[in-house]
């Protein structure tokens, strides 16, 4: 059964670490710690292929007052003087026209035709289009798709993770599952490189410049080629939009050094950057989802089984947590994109439940513990168990105890003539009034015993003076006695005579019974003579007997007078002490 429990909690971890592994908010954390993690990198930028932005800004717009769909003739000088300085490769982040505009502005159309395949027999040029649906995109006039060629266009939209931020490379597929080629996938495809799919790396390079549009087409117009070359020569470069307007995202990481870090980024920082990997080290690849799940659930047995010990615990979800940022930050340098979120629950969540669950398990001992020793012991003895402080051994223990027992002289006659539920009445009210004077002084009432009581001193609480506690509580009883006879006198009833014997000794105290049934009680001769020296005082003549292991640890003035060596059945003759309320010289 015990390896069932096991195998079955083993399949509980696994599946909850699944269930962790593919749920949304720690998907959302992983990507908050994504995020951070490309922020460390930035901090000491390594190499990255060159990627220059030459982009259409506020100042463009002014410098040239056309409306943008009337560029044509703008766009083929800039084009050719791109082609001037001999890029690696062009791409445009922005649409050309579906439509002519040469009856607007004639020569237009001619002039971007010019410098398209100018730019062309110098570099591979790659344009975007638009998506205006699931599966339709915006077409680009007939002349212009012709210069370009069939296959350099790519479709400029990227996918976003669900916060919004631009993050990952993939091509999207249509409805009939075909693949369409995006900007920056067929840009890498024309140099040479594979346009897999995956995670852009945000860590590489420093944040981007820009060059505006007007400026290079000034640098052209002056003949200033040598500055054409220096910025654009050899390079990547992608026509954009910078502007405040349009076409901006949310970006991991501030890409652009020309504003201030918060807000949405223009769309070209993300192509450029996917470039960046793309013409470098490659995107990042990401852990198979399924092994942070397996490692969530090993986790999270980990953290149930170090819980067993609160701090250790604490200290194996704290090291644990710390080892895994350490690694997906580690990872992430060499390419891999992992995701710590759920293991990280995994093992947090795993500590937490075993600390509730044995915290559970303590409430649960605390009510059983009171529901054992509730009317046995004091409450503030009851207190003291239940919080920890006293921990009496369940295997039993030896300790020195002065034991008390207690009957009340002639209730079997006393009984006869009375029905059932008198005879509990009396006794409850009896009782009530014995126990209550043994709780006072610190001890533990044993058992009750048909109208006998049996209470030791000294367990489970530990006493600096068991027999005084015990001769006061059994003066406190016999007072409590009286009290109750003049209550029955008062009720026209006869009183009651009750005999005590005290025994001070060496007794095992613990637990005794079946694991379904078992008592706290003490065993041993001194218990044993207790109960016979009870007996003696029936013939005694006083309420009150003691042995001397008992008076002897007595202080002066408790009025115990000794009534000599006595014989006791089944064990040596023990010398005894009486005490009489009549000649008591103080109170209790």
């Amino acid at each position: 059964m015990a390896r069932f429990r096991r195998v079955l909690g083993g399949l509980a971890c696994l599946a909850l670490g699944f269930g962790l592994a593919w749920a949304p908010w720690v998907h959302r954390v992983d990507l908050a710690l994504l995020d951070e993690g490309f922020a460390l990198r930035r901090r000491t930028p390594g190499p990255a292929p060159e990627v220059v932005i030459l982009a259409r800004d506020e100042a463009t717009e002014k410098a040239l007052p056309e409306p943008m769909a009337l560029w044509h003739r703008h766009l083929g000088e800039l084009f050719g003087a791109l082609a001037e300085a001999k890029p690696r490769a062009v791409g445009l982040d922005l649409a050309l026209p579906d439509r002519p505009v040469e009856a607007l502005v004639p020569g237009s159309d001619a002039a971007l035709l010019r410098g398209l395949l100018r730019l062309r027999r110098v570099c591979p040029v790659v344009v975007g289009v638009v998506a205006e649906g699931r599966d339709r995109f915006r077409t680009i006039h007939a002349p212009f798709q012709a210069a370009v060629g069939e296959d350099a266009t790519g479709l400029l939209l990227v996918p976003v993770d669900p916060d919004g931020v631009l993050r990952r490379h993939e091509e999207v597929a249509d409805a009939g599952g075909r693949s369409i080629p995006g900007l920056t996938g067929t840009l890498a495809r024309r140099l040479g490189r594979t346009a897999e799919r995956g995670w852009i790396d945000y860590g590489l390079g420093s944040a981007f410049p820009y060059v505006p549009l007007h400026e290079a087409l000034a640098w052209a117009r002056a003949g200033e080629t040598n500055r054409l070359h220096q910025a654009f020569g050899g390079k990547v470069v992608l026509v954009g939009t910078v502007g405040v307007w349009e076409d901006r995202h949310p970006l991991p990481v501030h890409l652009a050094a020309w504003e201030r870090p918060g807000g949405a980024q223009p769309g070209v920082l993300a192509h450029a950057q996917a470039l960046r990997s793309l013409l470098g080290p490659g995107l990042l690849r990401e852990v198979p989802r399924p092994w942070g799940g397996l490692l969530a659930g090993v986790l999270l047995a980990v953290g149930w089984i170090a819980g067993r010990r609160p701090r250790f615990g604490t200290g194996v979800a704290l090291a644990g947590g710390l080892a895994l940022l350490a690694a997906g930050y580690g990872l992430l340098g060499q390419g891999w994109v992992f995701f710590p979120a759920a293991p990280l629950a995994g093992l947090a969540l795993g500590a937490a439940a075993r600390g509730l669950r044995d915290a559970a398990e303590r409430l649960r001992e605390r009510s059983r513990l009171k529901r054992v020793f509730a009317g046995y012991v004091s409450p503030q003895v009851l207190r003291d168990i239940v919080e920890g402080r006293i921990q009496p051994g369940l295997q039993g223990e030896r300790r020195a105890l002065c034991v008390l027992f207690s009957d009340i002289r002639g209730f079997t006659t006393l009984s006869e003539g009375m029905a059932p539920e008198a005879v509990i009445a009396l006794l409850n009210r009896y009782f009530d009034r014995m126990a209550e004077a043994v709780h006072a002084h610190g001890g533990t009432v044993d058992k009750f015993i048909g109208d006998g009581l049996m209470a030791f001193f000294g367990a489970p609480e530990v006493l600096a003076e068991p027999c005084e506690s015990a001769v006061r509580a059994a003066r406190a009883m016999v007072a409590g006695l009286e009290e109750l006879n003049g209550e029955r006198k008062a009720e026209g009833l006869p009183p009651l005579a009750m005999g005590i014997g005290l025994h001070f000794g060496e007794a095992a105290v613990g637990h005794v019974g079946g694991a379904s049934r078992h008592e706290y009680t003490a065993i041993g001769d001194t218990v044993n003579t207790a109960a016979r020296v009870e007996g003696l005082t029936k013939d005694a003549g006083c309420p009150v007997l003691a042995t001397d292991t008992v008076v002897m640890r007595l202080a002066p003035g408790h009025g115990f007078e000794d009534l000599g060596v006595r014989p006791v059945k089944g064990r040596a003759a023990v010398q005894v002490f009486g005490w009489r309320p009549a000649i008591r010289e103080e109170g209790p």
